[in-house]
């Protein structure tokens, strides 16, 4: 069984080098071969890469989160293209809207998450899509700008009505920790109806732990977990939905198996 991670804030588990390490080897002992190591800013980018270039089960996304909206970073734009020009750089991310946190203003919300989409398109990169409260103005701007490459709507926290519009995008759709908890009837709609084809996981650690894990901080070797619960709602078993939601995140960003 293979799992793939696409979505782990490595950096925020564990500020230790060694420790960082240690997550991802005990990912892999866990099925999990690859992992997109996320960071919501630039200087974290730089120092969590350097940090994990012997894991040769990570892979990284390169970008500025909604919650840095209201300092970037000088010259991000051109730092989003230098990170984006190294080893297993393969998406442009997380990048997307917050409104339920307010981070800043909304104009300057949209405007990073615009500037972000024209450079995962110039750069012929999917994008990682953050998504809180904000989901209409995230598919109408998408409608007009989504990469040729596509992306990810992360941590998938909609119902099966907006999954259908995304749809209609050249978007995959990440299930996280939260999809197996009892009371997200949304979630078990949507994963119960997306094409499997369209369908990737992720841990989202250390947040978003899975229910079998509740009070624990969330690391990807829990992903089995989301996996597991999944499956079984679709009737699958585990060694297939794994296998084709390695193979749907492979595709999307390019790793060759």
């Amino acid at each position: 069984m293979k799992l793939f991670d696409t979505h782990a804030h490595i950096g925020l588990i564990h500020e230790d080098p060694i420790e960082q390490l240690i997550i991802t080897q005990e990912a892999r002992q866990s099925n999990v071969d690859g992992i997109i190591s996320i960071c919501n800013n630039l200087h974290d980018f730089f120092a969590v890469y350097e940090n994990l270039k012997t894991a040769n089960n990570v892979y990284y996304a390169v970008g500025v989160s909604p919650s840095e909206v209201q300092n970037p970073g000088l010259d991000w734009e051109s730092k989003i293209d230098q990170g984006a020009a190294m080893d297993k750089v393969v998406a442009i991310g997380e990048t997307g809207l917050d409104y339920y946190r307010k981070f800043g203003d909304k104009d300057s919300q949209v405007e990073l998450f615009i500037r972000q989409l024209e450079i995962a398109e110039k750069l012929d990169l999917p994008v990682i899509i953050h998504n809180r409260d904000a989901g209409s103005d995230i598919l109408d701007i998408l409608r007009e700008r989504i990469p040729s490459r596509g992306g990810i709507l992360h941590c998938y926290g909609e119902d099966w009505e907006f999954a259908k519009k995304a749809l209609e995008l050249n978007l995959y759709i990440s299930f996280a920790g939260n999809v197996t908890y009892k009371n997200a009837r949304n979630l078990h709609e949507t994963a119960k109806n997306i094409p499997l084809d369209r369908m990737v996981i992720e841990s989202e650690s250390p947040f978003m732990v899975p229910a079998a894990y509740r009070g624990k901080r969330n690391k990807p070797s829990y992903l089995h977990s989301t996996a597991e619960f999944l499956a079984d709602l679709r009737d699958m078993s585990v060694e297939d939905f794994s296998q084709t939601s390695y193979d749907n995140a492979c595709r999307l960003f390019n790793i060759q198996q």
